[in-house]
């Protein structure tokens, strides 16, 4: 499943706030900082270039005008798609590196080309610790695109932003998931009212970040594909405060890097962008390291095709008859040579992953997961073995999930800690808006 990663950078800074009267904001600094870190030659990756945006200037922009840098960022997001779709013609796997969230727009109009194109919906994977989902109609006024751009690919707000090209929206609400907002988001409420499906904080560290990545996957099947956006404000400021709203509650460095490579590890995933990293917060490169070796590790199963990325299913169930819903009456779970405890996957496991075909198996109303064919168990291979992998009750935690609060423990690192702790952690806090214009 190895695909070429193509780095795209899209420095702008057109939707965000001015930091001060005096300023403007500092992610647009952010591919460059990343990129000096080694990031394309330890992703072997293909360089795309640079798409240099349009002058960062509100002007006299006042409440009540609309969207700031609207023009800009429209004609921003048209050269933005063009560029992602030659990526994808070329059967590459883009990366994007914000700038601010306002990218997502671009990339939202290059996945509505593609779905027309190819006959299906594309789905989203709204990785990020706010809701960004501010529109005309639950807020007295907007102003910074970032602030509002899940609210606008899924056509919410003015024609010339949320109705590119006549396209609206760009996502379905059905068609997004979004992973990593605070328990008390500010617009958590209307996200449910939509339909949008959520999983925040409390939810991601409670079912583990492998889990959680199957679990987005699964609530996108009806598509022929998704976008991830990954915002990095989604970690906790206790590990990654250098961005433009740090809101506390968040992932470690270690959940993130897990979860995007769940994210990734299926040719369904169509590419990545990573958003708001401003290294004006960052004076000695640490958090761009950080954030790099993350990216680099996350993006594995796209890159490297000889390392074992996690493995996002409990280990089967003894053997037992699946029923399919699509072509093909029946499916078996092969017996493993373990003595029918299931495959051991960890690192080492020699284990391949393909599609089960035509039809989503399921038993009694579970999806069966995917075929697995290679070689189990820890240490030398028993021997090979063709199935099912099906979700089964889990009662015990994957030893692999880390779990816990990052505060205190340093960039990338968790500690294990009992569950009452684990939990006050993980709503510490409220989630103001991101970025939005005062």
């Amino acid at each position: 499943m190895m695909r070429r990663i193509a780095v795209l950078d899209a420095p702008t800074n057109l939707g965000l706030r001015p930091p001060t009267s005096t300023s403007v904001p500092g992610c647009g600094k952010a591919p460059g900082a990343l990129r000096d870190h080694d990031l394309l030659a330890r992703l072997r990756a293909r360089d795309a270039g640079c798409l240099t945006p349009p002058r960062y200037d509100p002007g006299d922009w006042r409440p009540g005008d609309g969207v700031c840098h609207a023009r800009e960022i429209s004609g921003y997001s048209v050269a933005l798609a063009d560029r992602i779709g030659e990526i994808i013609d070329r059967g590459e796997f883009p990366l994007v590196l914000g700038g601010d969230c306002s990218v997502l727009l671009g990339s939202a109009l290059a996945m509505h080309r593609l779905g027309e194109a190819v006959g299906g919906r594309i789905g989203l994977v709204f990785v990020d610790g706010h809701s960004d989902f501010r529109h005309p109609g639950n807020a007295s006024y907007v102003g910074a695109a970032a602030g509002e751009d899940l609210a606008l690919v899924t056509g919410r707000g003015q024609a010339d932003l949320a109705a590119i090209e006549g396209r609206r929206p760009y996502f379905r609400d059905i068609d997004v998931v979004v992973l990593g907002i605070r328990a008390q988001d500010e617009y958590r409420l209307d996200l449910q009212a939509a339909g949008i499906t959520t999983r925040p904080v409390p939810a991601l560290r409670a079912e583990g970040a492998a889990r959680t990545a199957q679990w987005a996957h699964e609530q996108l099947a009806d598509c022929a594909g998704y976008w991830v956006h990954i915002d990095v404000d989604v970690l906790d400021p206790a590990v990654m405060p250098a961005v433009d709203a740090p809101d506390p509650g968040g992932i470690a460095f270690a959940e993130l890097e897990i979860l995007l490579a769940g994210l990734v590890d299926t040719p369904h995933c169509l590419g990545v962008e990573l958003t708001v990293f401003d290294p004006d917060y960052d004076p000695d490169g640490s958090y761009a390291a950080e954030i790099v070796n993350t990216v680099v590790a996350g993006l594995a199963p796209v890159s490297a095709p000889e390392a074992v990325p996690p493995r996002l299913l409990p280990a089967a169930p003894p053997p037992q008859r699946v029923r399919s819903t699509g072509p093909g009456a029946l499916a078996r779970v092969a017996t493993p040579p373990n003595g029918g405890a299931g495959p051991v996957l960890g690192p080492g496991s020699p284990v391949g992953i393909t599609p089960l075909g035509s039809g989503e198996p399921t038993v009694d109303g579970v999806d069966a997961g995917r075929a697995i064919e290679g070689e189990i168990g820890p240490g030398a291979a028993p021997g090979p073995v063709t199935g099912l992998l099906v979700p089964a009750p889990v009662e015990t935690p994957v030893a692999v999930e880390p779990v816990g609060p990052p505060a205190a423990v340093g960039p990338g690192l968790l500690r294990r800690v009992p569950r009452a702790e684990e939990d006050g952690a993980s709503e510490d806090g409220t989630s103001p808006s991101s970025a939005g214009i005062a």
